[in-house]
């Protein structure tokens, strides 16, 4: 017998001060079983930092032709793509073409930056994809707020964010591995 996703749920209260975006959300989350806290809580991360009433979370790991969270506008265009972990070159390319934006989020220490050192150079001329790589210290705080209910807090401001739940505050460390080009689409 399969095992199941395991369902967890977030509320999550996101105050964006640089884009003046304060809003709740509550989150369903499908916890795939071979998913671990770090990167269900980094999905949360992601959403966080790419909150908008229309972000939507994809089927799962599972899914290969749906990112973990994207956006669509009324017509069904993908107008934000975005995945976590260390998607390869093709699926990179191909979510290059299908959507806007597309942001990935990488963690996992020097793994990380093995897959960004053979990766980088083939998605080069995706002008409309930004990389960033959670830093180990904060997958960790992130994996430590993880639970089956859980209340969050994001909040932006100059370009940082800080995460925090009743116990616990952190500063969210990102470093920008590509950034997409301006004016893209």
């Amino acid at each position: 017998m399969a095992l199941k996703a395991t369902i967890c749920k977030a509320a999550l209260r996101v105050a964006n001060v640089d884009s003046h975006y304060y809003r709740d959300h509550a989150l369903t989350l499908a916890r795939h079983p071979s998913e671990t806290d770090e990167r269900m809580m980094l999905r949360i991360l992601a959403f966080a930092l790419h909150a908008d009433d229309a972000l939507q979370f994809g089927r799962g790991i599972s899914t290969d032709d749906e990112p973990d969270l994207w956006q669509k506008d009324l017509t069904g265009v993908i107008e934000a793509w975005i995945d976590v972990g260390q998607p390869d070159e093709k699926r990179i390319r191909k979510a290059c073409g299908r959507a806007r934006q597309v942001f990935i989020f990488s963690y996992g220490g020097h793994d990380a930056g093995k897959w960004w050192h053979r990766t980088g150079p083939g998605v080069e001329r995706c002008e409309n994809l930004t990389v960033h790589h959670v830093a180990q210290a904060t997958c960790k705080d992130m994996a430590s707020l993880s639970g089956r209910n859980m209340e969050l807090q994001c909040t932006i401001q100059d370009g940082h964010a800080w995460m925090a739940s009743d116990d616990v505050s952190f500063a969210v460390e990102l470093v920008t591995l590509k950034t997409a080009t301006a004016g893209v689409r």
